[in-house]
């Protein structure tokens, strides 16, 4: 997202959600920016899935150093699996990274002008991948392609900050997120919300 961007999308926040005004003026501004890393976002997206932001970031960084920060999916295709254990992944884990290079390979998946392509299109074609999911798809086109109207209805941490921020007395359905989201007149920047939705349990580490 263009600076320009981003503050028509605090502009349109602030404007309609006193909720998510508060929270925009304790945070500092949103960053999320598009780059062409797709194959590197995607594997790690799949080895941090169901990790703590640490131990994903700790695995990540082992899986690169090994790789001298380049991975290629034929390399990764020829790594043996126990080594791949030994950076710490888990079987599925390196089945999926493994189904991943594969696919790249055969051109099964391919990243030509996907940034041109329609959300659901791209959720379509990258959940044939195995391990890679709905919500995984919606981080990649969120934090890779810079998408400005993702809501990741599935995230635990967008669910646990509507339920504190908006004082819900239990945690929302996939449903009532996407109610919550329409009350408030997010759209078309459903992804700055949730950007800032995740700043406010960083706010208090507490609620996390």
């Amino acid at each position: 997202m263009q600076n320009s961007e981003i503050d028509k999308a605090l502009q349109h926040l602030s404007d309609r959600d006193k909720t998510l005004l508060r929270i925009i003026k304790k945070c500092p501004k949103c960053n999320l920016t598009a780059h062409r890393k797709y194959y590197l976002s995607l594997l790690k997206a799949i080895i941090g899935q169901q990790l703590s932001v640490a131990s994903a970031r700790a695995i990540n960084t082992r899986f690169l150093n090994f790789y001298k920060g380049d991975p290629k999916p034929e390399i990764i295709i020829n790594t043996n699996d126990e080594k791949l254990r030994e950076l710490g992944l888990s079987f599925p884990k390196i089945k999926y990274i493994k189904d991943l290079s594969n696919k790249i390979i055969t051109k099964e998946i391919n990243f030509i002008n996907i940034k041109n392509k329609p959300d659901e299109q791209i959720i379509e074609e990258l959940t044939k991948i195995k391990g890679v999911g709905v919500w995984t798809v919606h981080m990649f086109l969120m934090f890779t392609l810079g998408r400005t109207n993702i809501l990741p209805v599935g995230d635990l941490g967008i669910k646990k900050a509507i339920m504190l921020n908006y004082s819900l007395k239990k945690m929302p359905t996939e449903e009532k997120v996407k109610q919550v989201a329409e009350k408030n007149n997010w759209s078309p920047y459903n992804s700055v919300a949730a950007w800032y939705l995740w700043r406010s349990l960083e706010m208090n580490p507490e609620s996390i």
